[in-house]
């Protein structure tokens, strides 16, 4: 077989097994939340959303690299051109500003949770009222319909450490908490591995639909975004996406 003839069936295997050709990788320098469990782990450059997105570009052999920076300036550091990517726009439109939308990587599922001891019923904002409510910093505004009047009665307050969320609900101190289910249950599970918290049985209570788009990872170069994609595409179909969350999230 001549040297041609072995190029060519090389390509043709490459195309139909889904990897790129010489010289096609790239290290992908991609802008990060500094901290936001079991998502995201600095110190590790660890945590689902990476191990999601590192995955999928690996997929067709792209190197993710993380930096961090306070959540508000992740959107600002692609407009700087300080990286090559973000895992969110925070609801800004940077399309202007060079960026290929991929699909959602992951999507935070933020939901409303109660112990089951107390049989609470939450289907419409008004069912809040009398209780108390703790939840992630900047909750009051992306809910306002939900949680203006229980800020406005005193009952709503704030944590940054969603650990103290737990705990709190746990030692029935307030009503409920509203977070994402895979980061209440994160904690949870890292509380529990202390042998002195043993979590108590909870209810889920979901509110709004969260819409993909708010979740979706953005590119400067398109192609990368289409070898993302397709790399995603192949981590759910393998089962892999979903044992990067049992990774996490069980026992």
């Amino acid at each position: 077989m001549n040297h041609c003839t072995r190029l060519s069936r090389w390509l043709l295997l490459s195309l139909l097994l889904g990897i790129s050709g010489p010289g096609s990788a790239a290290q992908v320098v991609m802008a990060f939340g500094e901290k936001i469990p079991p998502f995201c782990f600095p110190e590790s450059d660890s945590g689902i959303e990476l191990d999601v997105i590192g995955e999928a570009l690996a997929f067709r052999g792209h190197k993710l690299e993380p930096r961090y920076f306070p959540l508000a300036r992740v959107p600002l550091a692609f407009r700087r051109g300080e990286v090559d990517a973000a895992m969110t726009d925070l609801g800004q439109d940077l399309g202007a500003a060079g960026a290929h939308y991929g699909n959602p990587a992951v999507i935070y599922d933020n939901v409303f949770i109660s112990l089951n001891s107390r049989h609470l019923e939450i289907n419409t904002p008004k069912d809040l009222k009398g209780l108390s409510v703790v939840a992630f910093p900047g909750a009051a505004r992306r809910y306002p319909e939900w949680l203006a009047a229980t800020q406005k009665a005193g009952l709503y307050f704030e944590q940054n450490n969603q650990e103290l969320q737990v705990l709190g609900l746990n030692k029935g101190r307030f009503d409920l908490v509203l977070s994402d289910k895979s980061i209440y249950r994160y904690f949870e599970l890292l509380l529990e591995r202390t042998n002195l918290f043993k979590a108590k049985t909870v209810d889920l209570h979901p509110f709004t639909e969260e819409a993909p788009q708010n979740y979706r990872p953005l590119f400067r170069d398109r192609q990368i975004r289409d070898d993302f994609n397709a790399g995603l595409e192949q981590l759910k179909a393998s089962g892999r996406y979903q044992a990067i969350y049992d990774h996490y999230l069980k026992q």
